[in-house]
């Protein structure tokens, strides 16, 4: 699962992975009005988010690394909101990994400089979309998930690699295994 975090939107995207290629389960969009109370916005962002874990079970959580720009106030909000999934995916049993915005756009496009929009079209190309994921933040909670879900495909094929080698080395002798 991965999240675009952020106290009025926060996006969210579920994939899986089968072979070779991802698909697409589920993705959209927490709201919050900003008439409501802070506390009251990331209790609801909480209570939709363990909903949606439970729901979909997912083997890892991924979220977006908190960016500073110059709006401080911004960058607060969407720090508690990252809080909150980090809750709420702990409370869940969820493992969590952050991937920095340029890791993200690197990993869907190849770029760390990739435009937005080119992001949002990868996204639907490599998930086989016909079109791209819309809101936006949920296209981006897709690409976060996309991210992740390449890093783990890549340790799991390094590690099946691994326990290959270990095995052909065994059989051939060259590594000797004590009882």
């Amino acid at each position: 699962m991965g999240i675009d975090p952020g106290t009025a939107n926060l996006g969210f995207g579920v994939i899986r992975i089968e072979g070779g290629h991802m698909v697409a389960l589920d993705g959209g969009v927490i709201e919050t009005s900003s008439d409501t109370a802070v506390e009251k916005r990331l209790s609801h962002i909480h209570r939709s988010l363990v909903e949606l874990l439970q729901w979909h079970q997912p083997s890892a959580l991924a979220i977006e690394d908190l960016y500073f720009g110059k709006n401080v106030g911004s960058a607060m909000r969407v720090g508690q909101a990252s809080g909150v999934c980090l809750l709420a995916a702990a409370q869940q049993s969820v493992e969590c990994f952050a991937y920095t915005p340029q890791a993200i756009k690197s990993a869907v496009c190849g770029s760390g400089n990739a435009q937005k929009r080119q992001v949002q079209k990868m996204v639907a190309t490599l998930l086989g979309l016909s079109e791209v994921p819309r809101p936006d933040h949920a296209a981006d909670a897709l690409a976060v998930a996309i991210c992740h879900g390449g890093n783990a495909g890549r340790l799991d094929a390094v590690g099946a690699a691994r326990d290959l080698a270990i095995a052909r080395a065994k059989e051939s002798g060259s590594i000797q295994v004590a009882s």
